[in-house]
């Protein structure tokens, strides 16, 4: 490691200070990453790193820091990058460790800028919120109110406040009006926690509505810990709006992003930013996935708005990069562009898009290097060699894919933790490697050979082909190569979080205001 060229916490601190384009990388599994890291780092684990990297940090010549807690991890990150064209990579000095004792902030958790500059708008907005048993006592009186749920959809499927109705924070200025049509109806936002909350809440009241809004205070955290309950597998979403409502929610949405020093770009500008050197682009899709799907301007990708806002290092890993926002009536993209301005990212809204511009069909899809050869197999064969025996299954999808259902008899393994797992699985003959969709698996076809000496092939498009060919498959935790380290779990996740956990991660919430000012490189300013 010591002949490897080197940053240093200093030299981090510098770039962020100088608003200068920083890409520091954190390559272990997200479970450790959450555990601590520096406020802008971003977590691209080693063992998907050439499946994410290029959409995150799109410029080949970007100045990037990798580093890991000693575990080597970054070292061979290093070389990977380099083996995709990556000019400028560099490790940490020290590492997490020399971070630490340069006196560096350390965070916990995920998504932390967002969440902390959320904590940072209460506290100098002072956004109104009510408690739980507020809330209940609301819609048990049948009271004038609705309430909104900021999340992901298959979020609020999950769990949700009784009554609540799937709006994703991005969409709250644009559909808020017709969902409460009378400005004497009080308006509740919530999420599971308090960010998305807070962020709705201050959004609405940002545009100017005339209703009474408040956000439901600590989320469907603060709702169970008062000892309410939640229902589950709802699906009241938001219809579509009137023009009326549209124009009046577009000149709203226009006066915050004013106020907060949204930059106007134009799409002769989003050409020669996207064909432009020496400076990262994002052109972010803010508008809903369906949308996007139906119609996208090539080169964006979907990220609706109110997750941009809450990942915005999952999808923006460059901090200090351009920030190009898209949707096809203003109100998504300059309401996300305010609050993304005031997380400290320049940021354009462009204005005159055509219906002709949004001409891609279709998902969005990362790009990745080109796949590399593998013999590949297909569900059947596999079926007929595991009837022979001596074959060996390795499955490299997510651990929660895994655990929901995988082919009897794999065994789950983290590709970055590869040497140690084989190690504890019974050798083969021949070895069947497949994930979701073979993807990952096909990058780890050269390692398991040169590791077991044996001939490794690939499942044809995955577990999926597995699934669809009819044949049985199993589900839990069964054959573990790996530690369960590739996610960590959220103290507000499912519907079993442990109240102790939930309380902490409130606690943990509050302290946020605090650590950003010890930290001292953020850069936020709240309108």
């Amino acid at each position: 490691m010591s002949n490897l060229a080197t940053r240093s916490f200093a030299d981090i601190r510098r770039a962020l200070l100088a608003h200068e384009e920083v890409a520091l990388v954190d390559v272990r599994e997200e479970a450790p990453f959450a555990q601590a890291h520096p406020l802008f780092a971003a977590n691209i684990p080693l063992s998907k790193l050439e499946l994410e990297v290029l959409s995150r940090i799109p410029r080949l010549d970007t100045a990037v820091t990798l580093y890991d807690d000693g575990e080597g991890l970054a070292t061979i990150a290093l070389q990977r990058l380099r083996e995709l064209g990556y000019s400028d990579v560099r490790l940490l000095e020290g590492g997490l460790q020399g971070w630490r004792d340069a006196g560096g902030e350390l965070f916990i958790d995920v998504n932390v800028p967002s969440k902390a500059f959320g904590e940072l708008v209460e506290s100098q907005r002072h956004t109104p919120s009510l408690a739980a048993e507020e809330v209940l006592a609301l819609i048990e009186s049948k009271a004038d109110v609705v309430v909104l749920d900021a999340r992901r959809y298959d979020e609020y499927q999950t769990m949700s406040i009784p009554s609540g109705i799937s709006v994703p924070g991005a969409e709250l200025v644009l559909r808020a009006r017709e969902l409460a049509p009378d400005p004497n109806t009080r308006i509740i936002v919530n999420c599971a926690g308090r960010t998305r909350s807070i962020i709705g809440t201050q959004s609405l009241v940002n545009a100017g509505l005339p209703n009474k809004i408040s956000a439901l205070r600590n989320g469907t955290i603060g709702w169970l810990l008062a000892g309410q309950k939640l229902e589950h597998g709802q699906a009241r979403r938001f219809a579509a709006v009137s023009e009326d409502t549209r124009e009046l929610a577009t000149a709203d949405a226009l006066k915050v992003a004013n106020k907060a020093g949204v930059k106007r770009g134009s799409r002769a500008d989003l050409q020669h930013w996207q064909a432009e050197a020496g400076r990262t682009t994002y052109v972010l899709d803010v508008r809903t996935p369906e949308e996007f799907a139906q119609g996208h301007v090539p080169g964006s990708r979907s990220t609706p708005g109110g997750q941009l806002v809450q990942e915005t290092d999952h999808y923006a890993s460059v901090r200090g990069a351009r920030l190009v926002l898209i949707d096809d009536d203003g109100v998504r993209a300059n309401m996300s562009g305010s609050w993304l301005a005031q997380l400290g990212w320049e940021v354009f809204v462009v204005d005159d898009l055509l219906a002709t511009d949004f001409s891609e069909k279709g998902d969005w899809d990362a790009p990745i290097p080109t796949p590399r050869q593998a013999e590949e197999i297909s569900a059947e064969t596999l079926a007929e060699w595991r009837t022979q025996g001596n074959v060996a299954v390795l499955d490299f999808t997510t651990s929660a894919n895994y655990v929901k259902q995988h082919i009897p008899g794999a065994w789950w393994v983290l590709r970055a933790q590869l040497k140690e797992a084989l190690a504890k699985i019974p050798p083969a003959e021949r070895y069947v490697l497949t994930c979701g969709s073979s993807r990952l698996a096909r990058l780890a076809v050269a390692d398991v050979e040169a590791l077991t000496g044996k001939q490794v092939f690939l499942l044809t498009g995955g577990s999926g082909t597995w699934v669809a060919a009819g044949f049985a498959v199993e589900t839990g935790e069964s054959q573990l190569a790996s530690g369960r380290i590739d996610r960590y779990r959220r103290p507000y996740e499912g519907t079993d979080a442990p109240r102790e956990a939930m309380q902490a991660y409130l606690d943990w919430e509050f302290g946020l205001v605090d650590q950003l000012a010890r930290d001292g490189t953020h850069g936020f300013h709240v309108i």
